[in-house]
């Protein structure tokens, strides 16, 4: 018997756990809700019930008093038309005496249908409250479904980035990518290299250019400069020289007229044997 009691516990577990996975809270809720609903359209047509024996029993009261009224009248008006001598007295206190019988029966009618009307009024008053708490609690519910629902919806869906997230193969996946980092770190180490070597190929080349024409770039430009320094001096002294020859008359104009075809004379003329110009001068 402790077996088969066993048996039954696990399988109750069992068939326990196998509907709390089969139960969606979403459906379950909204399920909640349309039952809730159907007791509110049962509340309403017991209310509307309720409401409409309530009004039955006011228009039997209204009725009942009414009628009173009206046999009380008709005897007061038997006992006029008995004093104007329109008929006998003794008819007209008969008549009376009916009525007014017929009026205290009435009468006697009255409490009873009072009290069916006021529990009446009790129980649409306690169903209208009723009525009212259940559309409350109805919207509220709704409200917090819908929001439930929201929430449910990004739940799910961050909870499947998570899961996808979170079954990434980090021996592939994460490997490959640290494969492919490095295979691009190692590109650009080769195009680094490769220009560095283009780079120091070229310098090598101009260096041993310059060393075939006479010297490196920075001798070359200090000879430059000194030369351009000479010039710049000579220029200078021989600027001065002519002043103080010209100052002091030693330049005659015919040495000036030399001078000056001197250099305008052709360099092929200088060239070709330096022949020295003989010309008579016309002035001679």
């Amino acid at each position: 018997m402790g077996i088969f009691q066993r048996l039954f516990r696990w399988g109750s577990s069992e068939a326990n756990a196998a509907i709390d996975n089969l139960e969606d809270p979403v459906k379950m809720a909204d399920q909640g809700i349309r039952e809730l609903e159907q007791d509110l359209d049962k509340s309403i047509k017991a209310l509307a019930t309720v409401k409409a024996g309530g009004i039955t029993a006011k228009n039997e009261l209204d009725k009942a008093k009414q009628e009173a009224v009206d046999y009380e009248n008709k005897a007061m008006m038997f006992l006029k038309a008995a004093e104007q001598g329109k008929m006998d007295q003794a008819e007209a206190d008969k008549l009376a005496t009916q009525c007014l019988e017929k009026k205290s029966q009435k009468a006697q009618q009255i409490p009873v249908l009072e009290s069916n009307y006021q529990k009446y009024q009790a129980q649409i008053n306690k169903l209208e409250v009723s009525v009212k708490n259940l559309k409350s609690q109805i919207d509220k519910w709704k409200s917090e479904a819908k929001m439930l629902k929201a929430r449910a919806k990004v739940s799910e869906a961050t909870a499947n980035v998570n899961k996808q997230l979170a079954g990434i193969d980090s021996s592939d996946t994460i490997s490959m990518l640290e494969r492919m980092k490095e295979k691009v770190d190692q590109q650009e180490a080769l195009a680094e290299s490769y220009l560095e070597i283009s780079q120091d190929t070229n310098e090598r080349d101009i260096d041993s250019a310059l060393q075939a024409i006479g010297g490196s770039v920075e001798a070359q430009n200090d000879l430059a400069a000194l030369k351009a320094k000479m010039a710049q001096a000579n220029a200078i002294e021989s600027s001065v020289d002519q002043t103080k020859a010209i100052s002091s008359g030693a330049v005659s104009d015919l040495d000036a007229l030399k001078q000056k075809m001197a250099d305008k004379q052709p360099v092929s003329n200088q060239q070709e044997g330096q022949r020295p110009m003989q010309q008579a001068d016309p002035m001679e």
